[in-house]
């Protein structure tokens, strides 16, 4: 027996375990969806004939009549809500032709009122222009007539970085503005003053002509010059002795303020001469008090 070859041992592969067998309680959900007392709730009425659909022909009827019913409501409001579709879009194309035909009209009335404007004021250069000169003293003064010479030029921007807060003393932080780095309607109006009193003949803010009328104002954030808003940075040009101009202004109240402006809050400012800079006429001019005077003869008399 000890020459004869031994057999491995036959061992029997083990059943292999249910891959969910892990999940009993995902598998007893799944096997049984419904509750048991559910389950013969159900099995009872079957049996009683009170479940699934209608037995009896009044039953059938019903249920036929309220299809039919759903299905009507159904159909009529798809039917009006492709009826009223076409009209919606009919409406909404009359309200943009509307739109733009007003549109149009207010900006032909715009044209209007430009060219109405250039005329009043080209007669209005024109009765100053027979007060005498050539041109007249009053014709610059009031405007009236586009200037050139030699003088200033002012650049005024808001701060790179604009900042805020502070403990309300500094004036400039109660104005109702959040950003103190950014240019104001008061700044523009001492730096105008400014160039007034250094001995500039014309002004003008980004090539609009400023008058003894002309307002600076504000707008929310933005600077209104005679109701018209400018957009920084904010250009000045002066006609004046550039030299005198420019060191007079800069020592003057209103260029050391416009100083502390740049030291405190960033602001910036440049000034420099200029040989020559040219400044339009006043869009528009009022005479609120002056009138023409008449010469009267004296005619007979010793």
């Amino acid at each position: 027996m000890c020459g004869m070859p031994q057999q491995p041992p036959i061992r029997s592969s083990p059943t292999r375990p249910r891959p969910d067998a892990s999940m009993s309680l995902i598998t007893n959900v799944m096997d049984h969806s419904l509750d048991d007392g559910y389950a013969e709730a159900a099995a009872r009425k079957q049996s009683q004939g009170e479940g699934g659909m209608p037995k009896t022909l009044r039953a059938k009827l019903g249920l036929a009549v309220g299809l039919v019913l759903a299905a009507l409501v159904v159909t009529v409001g798809a039917a009006q809500a492709r009826v009223a579709a076409p009209v919606v879009a009919k409406e909404r194309q009359e309200l943009i032709d509307r739109i733009d035909r007003q549109t149009s009209d207010a900006d032909k009335l715009e044209r209007t009122v430009d060219k109405l404007r250039d005329d009043v004021a080209a007669r209005q250069r024109a009765a100053l222009k027979r007060s005498g000169g050539n041109p007249p003293l009053v014709d610059i003064l009031s405007g009236a007539t586009a200037v050139h010479g030699p003088g200033v030029k002012l650049v005024v921007d808001d701060a790179k970085e604009a900042s805020t807060g502070g403990d309300g003393t500094d004036p400039r932080e109660t104005s109702g503005f959040s950003d103190n780095g950014r240019v104001r309607d008061r700044d523009m109006q001492r730096v105008v003053n400014g160039l007034w009193s250094s001995g500039a003949e014309a002004v003008s803010i980004n090539g609009q002509r400023l008058t003894a009328l002309s307002a600076i104002r504000a707008a929310g954030d933005a600077i209104l010059v005679d109701n018209k808003p400018l957009v920084p940075p904010y250009t000045v040009l002066a006609v004046g002795d550039g030299e005198r101009l420019s060191t007079r202004f800069q020592n003057s109240a209103d260029g050391l303020y416009l100083h502390a402006l740049e030291e405190n809050f960033g602001i910036r400012a440049t000034i420099s001469t200029q040989g020559d800079v040219t400044l339009p006429a006043a869009p528009s001019l009022t005479v609120r008090t002056a009138q023409p005077t008449t010469e009267k003869s004296e005619k007979g008399t010793s």
